[in-house]
């Protein structure tokens, strides 16, 4: 049996990874001055940057139709017999519900997932189904193992600033105040599929950013060697290397990925947000 495992545009898998792998791409759309575009087809990272600083506005998003993820599933199943779909956290986007109802179309063909994850937390979800897939497994128990592992993804970020999260109603103008006077990042984590602040940093992002990684190694002593992503919006390159140094040092990935956030995710969190991702036991 030959299975296509496909994801949101939301996984934020590098152009590299989704040629490797195989994964079909279903773009969310970002909405900027009235026009609708396909999140890392129609529109970058930068572009997003720019309209914000010129308008003080945030881009909207909004999920593909269930005709979109019709359509979306039906060509993929041109040239193989089930298709497996991750779909960003259905607490943070109507795209999971839509994808269920289009897959329902299709006789038990299409499987639709909720990753409870955004970013590359479902990004690993979706790379554990293509190993799974590679090793032989059943369309079905790549749904049941992958499910099971959803709470167990470490998806957690820490912003420069909350200026986004501010425009995007997720921190009040007291916290944004408040962190701008006492340099404060907070660790933003996803539990039950949702956003919440985890912890706070006081100091320079780099000092920070450090802070975080040696609380995530002294957190998590068990985990899934296999992989883990370094995953920022535009972070400048030797604070990514910073912070990949201390990742080698303090855990024992055999690989280390980095990508950077797509449209829909760097909307919401801004510029110079970096996290560390991985599946732990």
């Amino acid at each position: 049996m030959k299975i296509k495992i496909t994801a949101d545009s939301t996984c934020d898998l590098s152009p590299e990874l989704i040629e490797k792998y195989g994964v079909g791409i279903m773009p969310l759309n970002v909405i900027m001055n009235g026009v609708s575009y396909r999140d890392g087809l129609d529109v970058k990272p930068s572009d997003i940057f720019e309209s914000v600083a010129e308008t003080g506005v945030l881009p909207k998003t909004s999920a593909p139709s269930v005709e979109d993820y019709s359509e979306f599933f039906k060509s993929a199943l041109t040239d193989c017999d089930a298709v497996i779909h991750y779909n960003i956290s259905s607490k943070a986007s109507s795209s999971h519900e839509n994808a269920v109802h289009a897959s329902e179309r299709f006789g038990g063909k299409v499987f639709a997932v909720d990753s409870y994850a955004l970013s590359t937390g479902q990004g690993l979800l979706v790379l554990k189904a293509c190993d799974l897939v590679a090793a032989g497994n059943s369309p079905a128990d790549i749904v049941q193992i992958t499910q099971n592992l959803r709470g167990k993804v470490n998806t957690s970020f820490v912003p420069d600033a909350l200026d986004y999260l501010h425009k995007g109603g997720r921190c009040s103008l007291a916290a944004l105040m408040g962190a701008k006077v006492l340099k404060l990042h907070p660790m933003i984590d996803m539990k039950d599929g949702r956003l919440y602040a985890k912890r706070k940093y006081m100091g320079g992002l780099e000092r920070c950013l450090k802070n975080y990684v040696k609380d995530l190694s002294d957190e998590y002593h068990h985990y899934d060697k296999t992989r883990c992503f370094i995953t920022h919006s535009s972070c400048e390159p030797d604070v990514v290397e910073r912070v990949k140094a201390q990742v080698e040092s303090l855990f024992g990935f055999d690989e280390i990925l980095e990508t950077t956030a797509g449209c829909v995710v760097t909307s919401h969190c801004g510029k110079n947000t970096l996290g560390v991702l991985f599946i732990y036991d």
